[in-house]
């Protein structure tokens, strides 16, 4: 690669990061409003008590719940999807890796918020915490909600590193090359020289954690399913859940992936590296995993009748034909009958075409998450304890302010660090000669020919 085309990319990959435009304060300004009445909500909530949600009896879980699984789901966007295509080696994933590694550290930041706020009392969540008592170790590890909050912990430094790892170089390069904030990239690039055997170990270790954060991320949503499963309440204990809560994880991670390709591409003024190509390949990995999970869907809901054990069934008529059904199939159609055939065909797989299927899959999947919850909460055992519920103004104003977050936190993050690995994208491109490592140069940061 000639200095010419390194400058080049140095320049475009970079400039999210050095120019700062009124958009940037002003969408910043707009998160931060909506952030800060969810706040007050919350307060609000804190104040009066969870009376002031749409918790009753036997329905203590709702909307918080719902949107737990759904942002512990979309943290399967990034570690997970980088990391097979890290494994398979393929080339295309250069420009959205980091991308998609963003979405799961700052997703898995959020999830476990529901679970507090879900409380009422959240000052008592150091009760989950193992400490010895005259009983042996509390709390009881033969909890799966035990279970979950170590898998998390665990995925939530996993993903970190694995997030890290890959920037030491791009951190280098922006210590070298500007001014500004070189405190922060000068802390952060660990003393990164680009020598050979710096190039090394790096790469090692990258291998090592794409390997291992496989594993690590299809336990976590495997023990959010057993949360459910464990249970004996009507369609949630079964044997299915893990697996469907794996796929379901990963369909709706891509779509969030999707979705924050598409912005990006637009705001950062990325097209000629974010390409048609990435969104046809993301597109045909959504649309099979669209497949897949219709082949679990139906599966889950074909045993079910098939059984026609009464207290099943009754969740299964409420959730197909009774006040959930428009959810139910509100979300087939956003998980299936609509996307499935615009990514299909190759003349609509265009990047309108996949950005539009992915936001109505994220749609869909959140419509899942929130009918199983509340399908089998509202429908118990016992029938003289059934009731409906719905959500308050209070929830959806929290739920409207995580989302706020994620994108809030996104924003900066694209502002602090390239989205786009630059190093990566350099090895990707080819190159007559191989580069030649001069720790001084300032865009000397070139990775090992391959």
């Amino acid at each position: 690669m000639d200095q010419a085309a390194a400058v080049a990319i140095h320049r475009d990959l970079t400039r999210p990061v050095l120019e700062t435009g009124r958009g940037f304060y002003m969408t910043l300004a707009a998160l931060g409003t909506v952030m800060a009445w969810a706040l007050f909500c919350w307060g609000y909530q804190v104040y009066h008590g969870l009376g002031v949600t749409g918790f009753n009896r036997p329905v203590f879980w709702g909307v918080y719940i719902a949107n737990f699984i759904f942002w512990i789901g979309i943290s399967h966007a990034g570690t997970l999807i980088s990391a097979i295509l890290r494994v398979t080696q393929a080339g295309w994933r250069r420009p959205i890796t980091r991308c998609a590694e963003a979405i799961t550290v700052l997703a898995l930041m959020i999830g476990p918020m529901f679970i507090l706020i879900d409380l009422g009392r959240s000052w008592l969540f150091y009760w989950v915490l193992p400490y010895p008592s005259e009983r042996g170790l509390w709390p009881n590890f033969r909890s799966p909600l035990l279970w979950d909050v170590s898998c998390i912990t665990t995925y939530l430094i996993g993903s970190l590193t694995y997030l890290y790892l890959p920037m030491i170089p791009d951190l280098a390069l922006l210590r070298d090359s500007t001014p500004c904030r070189r405190w922060l990239y000068r802390t952060l690039a660990l003393g990164w020289k680009g020598t050979p055997r710096q190039w090394h170990r790096l790469e090692t270790a990258i291998s090592v954690m794409a390997v291992l954060i496989i594993p690590i991320a299809v336990s976590v949503h495997t023990v959010v399913s057993w949360i459910f499963a464990m249970t004996l309440n009507p369609m949630w204990h079964s044997t299915i859940f893990a697996p469907y809560f794996v796929v379901g994880a990963i369909f709706s991670g891509i779509a969030i992936l999707l979705l924050a390709m598409s912005i990006l591409r637009k705001s950062a003024r990325l097209e000629m590296y974010l390409r048609p190509v990435h969104f046809n390949n993301v597109g045909l990995l959504l649309l099979a995993l669209s497949l897949i999970w219709l082949y679990f869907t139906i599966a889950e809901y074909v045993t079910t009748w098939y059984g026609d054990l009464p207290e099943e069934m009754a969740v299964f008529r409420y959730k197909l034909a009774g006040p959930l059904a428009p959810y139910f199939w509100g979300m087939v159609a956003c998980c299936f009958l609509i996307p499935a055939p615009v990514l299909a065909f190759k003349k609509t797989r265009t990047i309108a075409g996949t950005t539009a299927a992915a936001a109505l899959v994220v749609v869909g999947m959140w419509l899942e998450r929130y009918v199983i919850v509340v399908g089998t909460l509202t429908h118990p055992r016992l029938a003289f304890n059934w009731r409906d519920y719905a959500p308050t103004w209070v929830e959806l104003s929290i739920m409207a302010g995580a989302f706020a977050y994620f994108a809030f936190l996104y924003v900066l993050f694209t502002k602090l660090f390239p989205i786009i690995s630059v190093w990566e994208w350099k090895a990707g491109l080819p190159s007559a000669s191989p580069p030649r490592p001069s720790p001084g140069a300032t865009l000397s940061h070139e990775p090992l020919p391959r």
